[in-house]
């Protein structure tokens, strides 16, 4: 069966032949065997269909190594738990880094729901650190008492999302239909009591001209609950959420009425989450007010929030490449830093919350003032 015919299926046989935009987005994303990032095909990298931070430049990792190291040591027990490794190449970076500052971590866990990315995961680090291999420990669920650093780099952005589309007089959430052979839209009035708080919230900040018109937007309901585990989980020591995304005064903005949802298809980028189902990568921008918001709640103090930029260029960024004496290598990694930090890049849309739990040192990624 196919992943079409499989969430057909589920639509044909919900009482209201219907289900959540939030509900199809997480069938075509995790659906185990069908789903995009359960299939055996690799969505990351050269071959996939997006390309992340740690496969452009291990400039990157190497940055955060510095960052990751300057914390463990002040940490009685040293452990480091990565969401969704992708293709672990920024876990392979970091234990080669801190090898060499011996600061190596007890264990090294990595929280992945993809046994393909698992496999990728595990060749990378028996090619590049076989003699690390034993403190990178797989889990299927977050431990119940960690001390360390928690690293979650687009992460969030995978996350399901319910779509609302606000008006001044009322407010919709959108379903998904299905007519053979199509998936479509079907907005009707929201019944979900804290979506609907969320959607009158969002649509106080709006000027009625925009919302005349209709306000389409996406709202994250596994943030808080995500938050809180993780919470549960880290007694001491901090997480770094490093995604593309904004606060919500510009999330929210009148120029964005047509919200952030993005699908990856092939390294093309289009809107049309309904097509290429489990063939496509669908994401959206992450609100970050809405998740200090969560993790304030969840006992997290905000130790830091800035621009991807801001935050490789604190970590000495350009230092790591002043002293390469050839050309073309120097060349090379001056145009990988242009890709990492350039605002018409990864360098403004992208940015790097720290949430800390018992843990007060001010932290050298956030030096910059943003």
């Amino acid at each position: 069966m196919s992943l079409h015919e499989y969430i057909a299926n589920v639509i044909a046989n919900n009482p209201e032949q219907r289900i959540s935009f939030s509900e199809f987005m997480r069938l075509a994303l995790y659906t185990p065997q069908l789903g995009y990032y359960c299939q055996d095909k690799l969505p990351i990298g050269k071959e996939g269909d997006f390309v992340t931070a740690p496969e452009i430049s291990s400039l990157f990792s190497q940055c955060l190594a510095r960052q990751v190291q300057t914390i463990l040591q002040e940490l009685p027990t040293k452990d480091i738990l990565e969401f969704g490794a992708g293709l672990g190449t920024l876990a392979c970076d970091l234990l080669l880094y801190l090898e060499k500052e011996n600061t190596l971590p007890t264990h090294y866990f990595i929280l992945e729901l993809s046994a393909p990315l698992k496999q990728a995961q595990y060749q990378q680090l028996q090619q590049r650190c076989p003699h690390l291999l034993s403190r990178v420990v797989w889990l299927e669920e977050l431990p119940s008492a960690l001390t360390g650093i928690v690293l979650a780099n687009e992460v969030l952005d995978a996350m399901p999302v319910d779509i609302i589309r606000l008006y001044d007089t009322h407010h919709e959430q959108a379903y998904v239909l299905y007519e053979e052979p199509h998936f479509k839209w079907h907005y009707q009035t929201i019944s979900n009591p804290l979506l609907q708080q969320q959607a009158k919230q969002i649509a106080a900040t709006l000027d009625c001209e925009v919302l005349k018109k209709g306000y389409v937007t996406e709202v994250n309901p596994y943030i808080a609950p995500w938050i809180h585990s993780l919470s549960d989980s880290l007694k001491n020591g901090v997480a770094f959420i490093i995604d593309y995304g904004f606060l919500n005064t510009e999330y929210y903005h009148a120029d964005r009425s047509q919200g952030t949802l993005m699908c990856h298809y092939q390294h093309q980028a289009h809107s049309n989450p309904l097509i290429h189902v489990g063939e496509q990568d669908i994401t959206a921008h992450v609100d970050f007010s809405a998740v200090m918001d969560a993790a304030t709640k969840a006992g997290f103090t905000i130790a830091g929030y800035t621009t991807q930029a801001h935050f490789l260029l604190s970590l000495g960024l350009l230092e790591q490449i002043a002293h390469t004496t050839d050309t073309l290598e120097h060349y090379r990694l001056a145009q990988q830093i242009k890709y990492l930090t350039l605002p018409s890049e990864m360098g403004e849309l992208f940015k790097v919350l720290a949430l800390s739990k018992n843990y007060d040192l001010a932290l050298q990624g956030f030096n910059r003032l943003y």
